[in-house]
């Protein structure tokens, strides 16, 4: 019983995407898609452990979901035209021509689904969440434990998220034109909040959670394929690819955090890396100025490459940060660059870029800052001051194990490098 149950979860993980994408083209409403796919779900869990895992189980729960589809039309008086197209579907269930149909479908059912998740009509939490249940296929269970939010919290913002969409009269198809482009980048900043927070937790004991960011390069991948022909997809995912190669070899024996300059490079999943760097020269090859997600993928690019850390061509990384900054102006993006700057041209001269962004609103209460200020002033053999600094830091994270780190280095500030956060690790 337990190995079916894990069988039909597997399944659910996979296929409830497409199941839901599909639903959502012939009934016009996420919500209403959804609802019919979880009764599918209930309808295998009641006869799959007794007839087994069907031979292609999402043609059997889509089946499954239309026939309620039906049942709901006919109960609700919605309309008979919809009634008679579902009825022609199934009209004698012939299995080949079923799955057929659907293949022709499925990439424009599930890219209208992507973009329908990520509507900026909607609040970033909401996208955030409805995206890990359309697409993550995540429950609302496992969507408030990734990010320390109530259950509760997550399963209102979702179905606040179907009604806002509903009252929106958000159409179910492909953005076009200038719309699409702003469309996208909605879609790009979901996947990449859920990779980062991931890669590096924001809040509770863990530093990472492998699998949201799993789940956010599961959706990338898809994305990408979908659109083969934008750069920037190209370069979220080649980030995604790259950064995830490390997982393995930041988290010590005990969980601690293992920083870059200090990991064992031989962990590396070095297939992962593979793949990113392949991802990233085909945003390069589709030609045009990289964008931010390219751009900070070229980064890690350079780490990725050096076999040791030695290796590492710091100068590219800063002149690489002075694009990223002009695409983004961002005081975390010119953190980051501080960091670079300082291995490149001296601790002296990253202090210098780290007291230009002192007072900056945006990095108010940001641990990093101090942090990383922290960091060059021990490698200036201020030691006292930089002590200071790393008890700040550990008074502003949110994360268990980054706060011990930090008060080690408060109590001992040895010459370790503090790896900034997101874009530099």
């Amino acid at each position: 019983m337990s190995d079916v149950r894990s069988a039909i979860d597997a399944v659910w993980r996979i296929e409830s995407p497409r199941l839901i994408a599909g639903l959502a083209r012939m009934v016009r409403d996420v919500g209403v898609a959804e609802d019919l796919a979880q009764d599918a779900l209930v309808a295998a869990l009641e006869s799959w452990p007794e007839s087994g895992v069907p031979r292609n189980p999402g043609a059997w729960l889509m089946t499954a979901a239309k026939r309620r589809a039906i049942d709901r039309f006919r109960r609700q008086e919605l309309g008979e035209r919809k009634h008679e197209e579902l009825g022609r579907e199934l009209r004698g269930d012939v299995m080949p021509e079923f799955d057929a149909n659907v293949d022709d479908d499925i990439g424009d059912d599930l890219l209208r689904l992507v973009f329908i998740a990520c509507h900026p009509v909607l609040s970033q939490p909401a996208r955030v969440a409805l995206t890990l249940r359309l697409l993550g296929g995540l429950t609302t269970t496992e969507i408030g434990r990734a990010f320390f939010v109530p259950e509760a919290t997550v399963a209102q913002r979702i179905v606040r998220a179907k009604r806002t969409l509903s009252a929106a009269r958000v159409p179910f198809e492909v953005p076009q034109g200038a719309d699409r482009a702003a469309r996208l980048a909605s879609v790009l900043e979901v996947l990449y909040l859920i990779f980062n927070e991931g890669y590096c937790a924001t809040s509770g004991d863990d530093w990472l959670r492998p699998a949201l960011c799993e789940d956010a390069l599961r959706m990338g991948r898809v994305v990408a394929e979908l659109m083969p022909e934008d750069a920037e997809v190209h370069g979220l995912v080649a980030l995604m690819e790259i950064q995830a190669s490390r997982t393995a070899a930041r988290i010590g024996p005990g969980g601690e955090p293992v920083l870059l300059l200090d990991q064992d490079r031989s962990r590396w999943n070095h297939v992962l890396v593979r793949r990113g760097l392949a991802a990233l020269e085909r945003a390069e090859r589709l030609g045009g100025t990289l964008g931010p997600y390219a751009l900070q993928a070229s980064i890690a690019a350079c780490h990725a490459r050096a076999i040791v850390p030695e290796e590492t061509d710091w100068l590219r990384i800063v002149a690489l940060y002075d694009a990223l900054l002009q695409a983004v102006p961002s005081p975390v993006v010119a953190l980051n660059r501080a960091v670079a700057v300082g291995i490149a041209y001296g601790p002296a001269a990253g202090l210098e870029a780290v007291e230009e962004l002192s007072g900056h609103p945006a990095l108010e209460g940001y641990y990093l800052l101090p942090s990383v200020r922290g960091d060059l002033l021990v490698k200036l053999g201020r030691d006292i001051e930089g002590r200071a600094e790393f008890a700040r830091a550990a008074s502003l994270t949110g994360n268990a194990r980054e706060r011990k780190l930090l008060l080690s280095r408060a109590n001992v500030a040895d010459d370790v490098e503090i790896e900034t956060r997101r874009t530099s690790s």
